[in-house]
Order: C-alpha cells, then sequence, then structure tokens
C-alpha cells in the first residue's frame, strides 16, 4: 500500500515537473520574439481591420507584405466604400497609392519607423518589447501582452496584443484611456520567410495590378455632398464659398476662425489624371486618418475619400489638432 502511493506520488511530482517545462515564461516569450525578429527575412499576412471611431463601424481587409531589411507593401480595401488604398515603401521613396484615380503621393520618409503600425508584425514586437511596464498573460493557446502605444492618433493611447504558441500574431485591439476599443485587428493568414518576385514593391506595376481589381473612377459630371467637420478646434465657421474652376468643375471652401486662429478646408469631386501627370511629390509624411491615409506637411494635410479631395490648410495650428479635424471630416460623426 505505502508502495503504491509512493508510486503515485512520484508519478504527480513527475506531472507537474513537465508542466512547469512546458511552460514558457514571459521572458522567455520576449526572447523567442527577438530570436525571430532578427531571423526572419520578411511575411506576408492578411487580416481584417475594424474601425470603430465613428458612428457606424468601418471594416477593411488588409495585405501586408514585408521584405527585409525596409520594403513594405500594404493594401487596404472597404468594399462597401469602394475605398482601395496602398502603402509601399522601396528603394525609391514611400508611395501612397489610390488605384481608382490613378493618383499616388511619393514620400522622402522614414515611414514606418516613426510611427507605430497596427497592421506590421514588427511594429508590434517593438511595442512589446519598448515597453517596460507592459503586461502579460499565459493562455492555453495564446499569449497575450497589454503594452503603451505610439500612434499618430493620440486617442489610440493603449493596446492588447495577441499572439499563438508559435508567436504568429492574432489580434490586436486598441483602446482609449477608458478602455474603449477603438481598433481591432483580427489576422487570418501570416506566412514568414516568404518569397517575393523582382517587381513585388514596385510602384508601377503595384499600381496597374490593382487598377485590374478597383474600375477607375472618371468624377466627371458627379456632384458630391459637403462634409463639415464635426471637431472644429472650438473654431466657428465663417465663410462657405464655391469656387468655379471649368465647367464640370468647382470646389467649396470652407473657412474657421476665432480671434487668433483660424483653418481652412476645401473639398473638390476627383478625377483621375493621366500616366504621365499621376505622380505627386510631397516633403511630408503619409498620416493614417482611419478612414483613408493622406499626406501631411507642417500647415496641412491632404486626402482623398469617396471620390472627393480634400485640403486642409492652417497657419496656426499644431498637426495635432490638424489631425483631429481632418478625422472627423469622415461623414459620421467622431465620438
Amino acid at each position: 500500500m505505502k508502495k503504491t502511493l509512493s508510486m503515485m506520488l512520484m508519478a504527480f511530482m513527475i506531472v507537474l515537473v513537465l508542466s512547469a517545462c512546458g511552460a514558457q515564461s514571459q521572458n522567455d516569450v520576449l526572447d523567442s520574439l527577438e530570436e525571430r525578429m532578427e531571423s526572419m527575412t520578411g511575411y506576408k499576412a492578411e487580416a481584417k481591420m475594424t474601425l470603430s471611431t465613428g458612428e457606424k463601424p468601418l471594416t477593411y481587409d488588409l495585405e501586408i507584405w514585408h521584405k527585409k531589411p525596409d520594403f513594405y507593401r500594404v493594401s487596404l480595401k472597404n468594399a462597401e466604400k469602394d475605398q482601395s488604398q496602398m502603402i509601399l515603401r522601396n528603394k525609391d521613396g514611400v508611395f501612397v497609392l489610390t488605384p481608382a484615380l490613378n493618383k499616388s503621393f511619393r514620400f522622402q520618409s522614414d515611414w514606418p519607423e516613426n510611427n507605430s503600425q497596427v497592421y506590421l508584425f514588427q511594429s508590434l514586437i517593438s511595442d512589446i518589447l519598448n515597453d517596460t511596464d507592459r503586461g502579460f498573460k499565459s493562455k492555453e493557446k495564446s499569449y497575450v501582452f497589454h503594452t503603451k502605444t505610439n500612434y499618430q492618433n493620440k486617442n489610440l493611447y493603449q493596446q492588447e496584443i495577441t499572439l499563438n504558441k508559435d508567436l504568429d500574431p492574432q489580434q490586436v485591439r486598441i483602446m482609449d484611456q477608458d478602455q474603449k476599443e477603438l481598433v481591432r485587428l483580427d489576422f487570418s493568414k501570416v506566412k514568414f520567410n516568404a518569397k517575393f518576385d523582382k517587381n513585388s514593391f514596385d510602384m508601377e506595376s503595384n499600381m496597374s495590378s490593382a487598377q485590374f481589381e478597383v474600375p477607375t473612377f472618371s468624377g466627371a459630371g458627379e456632384e458630391f455632398e459637403v462634409l463639415y467637420p464635426t471637431y472644429t478646434a472650438n473654431l466657428n465657421i465663417v465663410n462657405e464659398r464655391e469656387v468655379a474652376e471649368g465647367e464640370d468643375d468647382s470646389k467649396v471652401v470652407l473657412n474657421y476662425a476665432n480671434e487668433d486662429k483660424s483653418f481652412t478646408l476645401m473639398q473638390q469631386k476627383n478625377t483621375a489624371v493621366e500616366t504621365a501627370s499621376r505622380l505627386t511629390m510631397s516633403s511630408g509624411e503619409p498620416v493614417d486618418l482611419g478612414f483613408t491615409v493622406g499626406a501631411m506637411t507642417d500647415q496641412s494635410i491632404t486626402w482623398n475619400f469617396n471620390g472627393v479631395d480634400y485640403l486642409l490648410v492652417s497657419n496656426n495650428l499644431g498637426q495635432e489638432e490638424l489631425m483631429a479635424i481632418a478625422r472627423s471630416v469622415s461623414g459620421e460623426a467622431i465620438k
């Protein structure tokens, strides 16, 4: 009897030891993440991104490619809004493409190094590794990290990053200071050390292939609905005028001001441009407005949404206020 009890206790202890050996500590996981970051040659991933920053959620299908050291291709599509864009980085710079309009911006920019990027694996891992106050939970099938953020939109205050036991990204939830979810990213496919052909990150090749999937928008003869910002930095509208620029072309100019500050918002229906004149140079940075990606300089933001070009300009508002105003011009009230 005693021998049987002793053998049972020994077996139980062996199970406990084996279980402990199988469980990875937070430091073990961090070491494995650093090793993956160093050893991987790149990846391809697919994900669905849901934005809950307005009255109605917006959902985008994402395809993300990365080739070390610094080539990137991020395709964003919203079927409901017929919105398609691509962020591209290659040896020539950083591009934001709008295939339906045959338009692009080019930047001499450090993107994506200058801010957190929710859809880039290495950006998420950097946020984990750099936050010494990170939270960590080891679950049955996943690891969950809670970290601070470094997004352009400062309302995106904190994030929860879930990795499976193979350290592939599964889900990212970004919350405000009150723990309200504003952005959710669900990964469906991730393939590390993927292979790329020679044109995978070429601007002309990507623009051409994307245009097969998205019909070119002409904009001719179509009117557009004027949108007003729901956030105005406490400035009041003082003037609204329509400026005719051609037989079928006009733009609406909105002026907001108080005693010492002001901004101007211009809106103009889009027309697709010819290939020869498509490329627009910019000294600014790509800016994530949630519903679209635009171009930001010290005093302006330019973007396109639903077939309309927008230009927001101010001589005395900071970039944070300009981004907040631009994000509220989506046709939906920003909460």
